[in-house]
């Protein structure tokens, strides 16, 4: 697709924007949106102003022009000035004349209480912040459809992107077999020193060489094996299960088991162990994620999303073959990846298709297809704040599982991000799921009034799909 000729009608129209939150995603989109044609971003918004007004300044824009706004008024003035804004709350600036609201503070609860706000006020709403998507995303897109604007998830990050190639894949007749994601952070081993280096952390991995090749075994007991090769290094994140849920409610798809196989796999391999023919997988239209394993000069797959497809025609899957795509050993898969997510320098495409032609990246009508839930991996006594910390938003001790979709009740399961900063009722054991009756819920959250809201509504319809 040509997306200039997509987009033509950008020209003579600026696009405005506003961005809340301005850590490294606002602030990625904030530098990014001066170099675009026909899109503006003069408003950022943070808990402190005085941060908001940083942000703006670190990219480029001259402090005299930053108007710190605390009021609604004063914000119309600058605009109307053609003054940058930075502000400490998006009521301040909610009334201006904006096309895109960005919520990217990673706060599930905040970003439930912007995103109506900006829905109310006619602004369509690009959902960075996935943790309070996990949750209402469904609700929200019907809301805003029901105000003449849409909710979308944004291309710079791996649940649009990977809607994205998976719809492509659709299109063009391939059946699909699994979608999803490489790992945040590769495994990079040195052969010469046996060592593993992730994250910036390096482990002792002496057993992972008689796992690299995996010569003829089985691909289920080269996963174990490595995985126990590497048993030091994380192989679970709750950022990959709630991305993974977002694609799952778009799409209809579901995993394979709830904290997914996660296998650490070499990128060629990905058509052989992302399939249910002598792979990892019971089933096809599958979700999963693969942890990158690499030499230290070997090409990344940067955190890129993936399908793998059917061959079901021989000879042109062979021809593709010979050009270096991937397919799996006995010929039968093949894996077609998008290995990049460039976070905001590429969000202005989900923006441009909001503003200019009423659409999301993500689908026309996401439903509840599965939960992000909460799982004890420790004994938490009664009183435990649940409280979801560092740069992945995860709580101590508390693990992701993708469940069925279920409603909040007593005995149900608890939506991971609904239990963020909410403390415990009473003990959970290790090994246990958390259930709504766990957790003492804020009946004041806005998140969990969108929640029950959602729950109320039966006629999804057919639904998921671009």
């Amino acid at each position: 697709m040509n997306l200039i000729g997509h987009f033509a009608a950008r020209q003579g129209r600026t696009v405005q924007t506003a961005i809340v939150g301005t850590g490294g995603f606002g602030s990625s989109f904030l530098a990014q949106a001066r170099r675009v044609d026909g899109l503006a971003c003069r408003v950022a918004v943070d808990r402190d102003a005085a941060k908001a007004a940083a942000a703006l300044a670190s990219v480029g824009v001259d402090p005299v022009r930053i108007a710190v706004c605390d009021d609604a008024a004063s914000a119309r003035a600058a605009w109307e000035a053609g003054d940058w804004i930075a502000a400490g709350d998006l009521a301040t600036v909610a009334s201006l004349p904006l096309d895109v609201v960005l919520e990217a503070t990673g706060d599930p609860e905040a970003g439930a209480r912007h995103a109506e706000m900006a829905i109310a006020a006619g602004h369509h709403v690009v959902m960075v912040t996935k943790e309070t998507d996990s949750v209402v995303g469904p609700i929200l897109s019907r809301m805003a459809r029901d105000r003449g604007v849409v909710v979308a998830p944004v291309d710079g990050d791996q649940p649009s992107l990977l809607i994205g190639l998976a719809t492509w894949a659709q299109v063009i007749g391939l059946q699909i077999i699994a979608a999803g994601k490489s790992s945040e952070y590769d495994f990079v081993f040195d052969p010469d020193t046996g060592q593993v280096i992730s994250n910036g952390r390096a482990i002792a991995a002496p057993d992972l060489s008689a796992w690299l090749d995996p010569a003829d075994r089985p691909w289920a007991a080269v996963a174990a094996g490595r995985g126990r090769a590497l048993r030091a290094l994380p192989q679970r994140a709750v950022p990959d299960l709630c991305e993974l849920t977002l694609v799952a409610n778009a799409l209809g798809f579901s995993p394979d088991r709830a904290d997914l196989h996660a296998p650490i796999a070499r990128i060629p391999e990905v058509a052989d162990l992302m399939t249910d023919q002598g792979g990892l997988l019971s089933g096809q239209g599958r979700l999963d994620v693969f942890h990158c394993l690499r030499l230290p000069k070997e090409v990344s797959f940067a955190g890129g999303v993936f399908v793998t497809v059917a061959c079901d025609d021989a000879e042109t899957w062979d021809m593709l073959r010979d050009k270096g795509h991937v397919v799996s050993r006995d010929g039968r898969t093949a894996m077609v990846g998008l290995p990049r997510h460039l976070l905001g320098l590429e969000a202005a495409t989900t923006v441009f298709e909001a503003a200019l032609h009423g659409v999301s990246s993500g689908a026309r009508n996401p439903r509840p297809v599965v939960d992000l839930t909460a799982f004890a991996d420790a004994d938490l006594p009664a009183g435990t704040v649940l409280r979801a910390e560092g740069h992945h938003h995860t709580i101590a001790h508390v693990s992701g599982r993708m469940t069925p979709a279920a409603r909040i009740a007593d005995d149900a399961p608890v939506p991971y991000y609904l239990a963020a900063g909410r403390a415990l009722r009473r003990d959970v054991a290790a090994g246990q799921p958390i259930l709504c009756a766990d957790v003492a819920l804020d009946e004041g959250s806005a998140l969990l009034r969108l929640r029950r809201q959602q729950d109320t509504i039966t006629d999804w319809g057919a639904g998921s799909g671009a």
